[in-house]
């Protein structure tokens, strides 16, 4: 036991005082804690846009029926809107923290990353706002609109066969080349805690939500975002929405929460939300197990419907992995999770839900086919 002096209440003597024991560190604090998230927006505030928080009454009138108007137990939804993040995603925070924490002989060489969607888009712009140059990997099958984004930022694009060990062995072969720094798509420190200043600023706007409903893919975002809203509001529910895909069974978060450890046997999901297809890492699924406290899975008509509700009622451009959240919000699954969950009382629920619209870049083409009658 650690001993220190200090004086007694009444008399100048000295008496032994034993400090207190501090708390054991969690698993996952080293990496990703409220504190190093409040740091994240710090340093990434001259870079990043604070996104809107958007209502919109009408989708609130489709989350309840008659029922549950009677009984005083209608839901409000907010839309954190990070459709208006630069880029067009919630990637930019991530990839903006992790450069920003390289030293300057590292940032000279550059970064390198292997990605289909916004994080490769993400990662080349914040290089571009700093000055330095990206390498890019990307699969074969990628969406174009996405390509565009890369090549606009300056990104320099390796294309490679749409397997994971391709992907990391074309990233090591550049890295081995140029010295350039790997900045993982999610499963890495500063990723994490950039994606989690999307729950500080959502808390910060609507302080009182009761739930925080994100979609999930490699876990980054909702790491990140359960980490921030469970140590400000320990009681907010924190759900992820993920796509079960539209042929063999690919959930596997939901499998993962269901017997509790990672399950990584799952096939890739055949889905259009095609920023939702990795799996989750060593990092992130420890900060899932702990801090998510349900998955709520969704088909590929729960997509596109939620698609078009989000283009006709709060007319926002977002492509199919950013509706993912609404898709679970309007599920039977959330209404039965709301119902046996109540904060209160025996028939209330979770009135306020915070739904995170985590991306709008859509390629045009596939919208027009997702939409076409």
């Amino acid at each position: 036991m650690v001993l220190s002096w200090d004086k007694g209440p009444s008399e100048g003597k000295r008496q032994k005082v034993a400090k207190k024991p501090k708390e054991p560190k969690s698993e996952t604090e080293s990496y990703a804690s409220l504190k190093l998230i409040q740091d994240a927006a710090k340093r990434i505030a001259p870079f990043a846009k604070l996104t809107p928080v958007h209502t919109c009454t009408s989708i609130d009138d489709m989350m309840s029926d008659e029922t549950d108007k009677i009984e005083g137990a209608t839901v409000e939804l907010f839309f954190k809107c990070e459709t208006f993040q630069k880029g067009g995603a919630f990637k930019f925070r991530g990839a903006m923290n992790s450069i920003l924490q390289l030293s300057k002989a590292d940032l000279q060489k550059g970064v390198v990353t292997h990605s289909s969607g916004n994080h490769a888009g993400a990662l080349a712009l914040a290089a571009k706002t700093k000055g330095i140059p990206s390498y890019i990997v990307v699969p074969e099958g990628a969406p174009q609109c996405k390509l565009d984004a890369i090549e606009t930022y300056g990104g320099e694009i390796t294309k490679c066969e749409a397997t994971v060990p391709a992907r990391e062995a074309a990233a090591a072969r550049i890295q081995e080349t140029t010295g350039a720094t790997l900045i993982p798509p999610y499963n890495y420190g500063p990723v994490i805690c950039g994606q989690g200043t999307i729950g500080l600023e959502f808390m910060e706007q609507v302080p009182d939500l009761d739930v925080v409903i994100v979609p999930i893919s490699g876990g980054g975002m909702i790491s990140g975002i359960a980490t921030a809203v469970k140590g400000i509001k320990k009681d907010c529910v924190v759900i992820a929405a993920e796509p079960v895909g539209a042929g063999a069974y690919a959930a596997d978060t939901f499998e993962s929460k269901k017997r509790k450890e990672l399950v990584d046997d799952l096939p890739v999901p055949d889905t259009i939300a095609d920023g939702l297809k990795a799996k989750m890492g060593s990092l992130t699924w420890p900060v899932v197990r702990d801090k998510v406290d349900a998955v709520i899975t969704v088909t590929e008509d729960e997509i596109v419907a939620a698609m078009k509700i989000i283009y006709e009622r709060l007319k926002l451009v977002v492509e199919p992995s950013g509706a993912v959240g609404l898709a679970a919000a309007m599920s039977t699954q959330f209404k039965e999770f709301n119902r046996k969950n109540p904060p209160w009382g025996k028939i209330s629920k979770h009135k306020k839900v915070g739904v995170v619209l985590c991306g709008g870049n859509v390629d045009l083409a596939l919208l027009a086919k997702l939409f076409a009658p």
